[in-house]
């Protein structure tokens, strides 16, 4: 009987890993494995308790059915970036670990050679799509970039149970291969609204490589605009209003 379960999923991949001596990939993935299990501890995450799928400078997580999808987004991740600004500091910018990560939740099992379901494959080519990896380029100074699927940005980014603002976020369209959907991502320190995602953006192809044209397939939405609504007005005779200011146009 196959084993059906709605869960939490992280996954987190470096950038520019093959382009490294082994010396390095060595210390990067003993940083990555030291410095997920830092943020979980911080978070109250229990990764003892996760089920895991690595591939060197790669993780796919199932966290254990309850496991808080506030902590993950906001304690885990704040820290987890600031592990990541700790162990760069002082070294090469070539050698600086980065990742990126994604949040999603959804259906994940247990299978012969990792995990099998609808989210295993989505939260992939999240992590994999030009736009996230874009997200990273186009920031050289951010050790992180983060993307959450549209289940966890509704349920909890834009409820407000993270002190991450749904405002820092901003949407894209990610298509990989047989995907399509829509992720938020947010990068910290950044206003990742101004960042060019799509390759001839302001900031576009800043980091040292990697930027827009890494990948395929990810198209970045307009950033959401508050509707303006002009109010017209005619008074007739005297009016009081101290305090009031007026615009008049001609």
């Amino acid at each position: 009987m196959e084993t059906f379960g709605r869960r939490l999923l992280l996954a987190v991949d470096a950038k520019g890993y093959g382009g490294v001596d082994v010396l390095t990939q060595r210390q990067l993935q003993e940083a990555i494995q030291r410095l997920l299990g830092e943020a979980a501890a911080v978070a109250g995450l229990q990764r003892e308790r996760w089920s895991t799928q690595e591939a060197g400078d790669s993780v796919l997580a199932v966290l254990p059915e309850g496991a808080s999808e506030p902590a993950l987004v906001d304690t885990f991740m704040r820290q987890l970036d600031a592990g990541l600004r700790a162990f760069n500091h002082g070294r090469l910018p070539e050698a600086w670990l980065r990742l990126r990560a994604v949040v999603h939740f959804g259906t994940a099992s247990p299978a012969a050679n990792g995990f099998v379901g609808r989210a295993p494959v989505e939260i992939g080519r999240m992590l994999d799509s030009r736009v996230l990896r874009a997200a990273l380029a186009a920031a050289p100074g951010a050790c992180l970039a983060v993307a959450v699927s549209a289940t966890v940005f509704n349920d909890v980014v834009r409820e407000a149970y993270t002190t991450i603002r749904a405002q820092e976020f901003r949407e894209v369209l990610i298509e990989e291969k047989e995907y399509a959907g829509r992720a938020w991502v947010w990068v910290p320190g950044y206003d990742v609204r101004a960042l060019g995602l799509d390759g001839d953006g302001p900031h576009a192809g800043g980091g040292g490589g990697g930027g827009g044209g890494e990948g395929a397939g990810a198209r970045p939405l307009s950033a959401p605009t508050t509707p303006r609504d002009t109010v017209v007005q005619s008074f007739h005779g005297t009016v009081h209003a101290e305090g009031a200011v007026f615009g008049i146009s001609k």
